[in-house]
């Protein structure tokens, strides 16, 4: 077995890749580590060193494909897209298809990386800073399930003009300084510390606004968990009130509405125009 590591980076793959081809190295006798590999090309199996002699034709098309979806994480994350480029480069287009076992497996993964980037930009609050400290006017702390943060962070520059912002995860990190997006790969614990320790000035209000459009009479709990998954609750401000008002309305709420809340303010009176009485 060959085992090697491309330190999760596309382009580290990609060149491994190139060499594993060459040499026409089949997929079942190569894995990749995300850690633990000391040494690039790291094995207990003897192997060719420089460039081999096959030359494979690779469409364009598939090197952007395998791109995307290498910011999925999870198991057989390098060795899958092997297996797709082996078989592509021997002839064997299907396996790009989602009717194809593998190929289908290739677009469920971009599937979940696009509707990750989607969760990005649905669910990031961005906390704004007094505008006396220097660095990142608005910081916002966000935990993605999969790698996709430098490129799906773009949205927020046409979003938010010139302002100065940063994500940060517990992973890696972005800042944008007003004129140029700064991706660092290992998040810098004080970016960390800025993103999780920042006073919100206006959370209070953003509380009990949310409070009050919540609508329980409407409330699907499955349908609410499809769109807004319970994993992102404790990094949204409104997040500790959700399970409080799904349990109001499980305890009736859902039949008088804003009822309750109605009935505790105080009325207004409204002026009769006297009526003569009739003759």
């Amino acid at each position: 077995m060959i085992n090697l590591d491309c330190d999760d980076l596309f382009g580290t793959w990609r060149q491994q890749a190139r060499w594993l081809l060459s040499h026409e190295i089949d997929p079942s006798l190569v894995s990749w580590a995300s850690e633990g590999v000391s040494d690039l090309f790291a094995s207990d199996v003897s192997v060719p060193e420089g460039q081999g002699p096959f030359q494979a034709r690779i469409p364009r098309a598939l090197l952007d494909t395998l791109e995307q979806a290498s910011r999925y994480r999870g198991d057989q994350r390098w060795s899958l897209l092997y297996e797709v480029l082996w078989r592509v480069s021997h002839g064997d287009r299907t396996a790009m298809m989602a009717g194809d076992k593998l190929g289908s497996e290739l677009q469920r993964r971009i599937k979940q990386v696009q509707r990750e980037a989607h969760h990005l930009h649905a669910f990031v609050r961005f906390i704004e800073r007094p505008p006396e400290l220097p660095g990142p006017q608005y910081v916002a702390w966000h935990e993605p399930a999969h790698d996709m943060l430098h490129s799906a962070s773009e949205h927020f520059i046409g979003r938010m003009g010139r302002h100065r912002w940063l994500i940060a995860t517990p992973r890696d990190g972005v800042y944008y300084d007003g004129e140029q997006l700064i991706h660092e790969r290992q998040c810098p614990l004080e970016w960390q510390q800025l993103a999780q320790n920042v006073d919100d000035p206006h959370g209070d209000l953003w509380l009990t606004y949310y409070s009050h459009i919540f609508n329980p009479a409407r409330l699907n709990e499955k349908v609410m968990q499809g769109h807004l998954p319970t994993r992102f609750w404790k990094n949204l401000p409104e997040g500790e009130l959700i399970p409080g008002l799904i349990t109001q309305a499980r305890m009736g709420k859902q039949q008088n509405g804003q009822a309750s809340g109605i009935a505790g303010r105080a009325g207004k009176r409204i002026a009769m125009k006297a009526t003569e009485p009739n003759e």
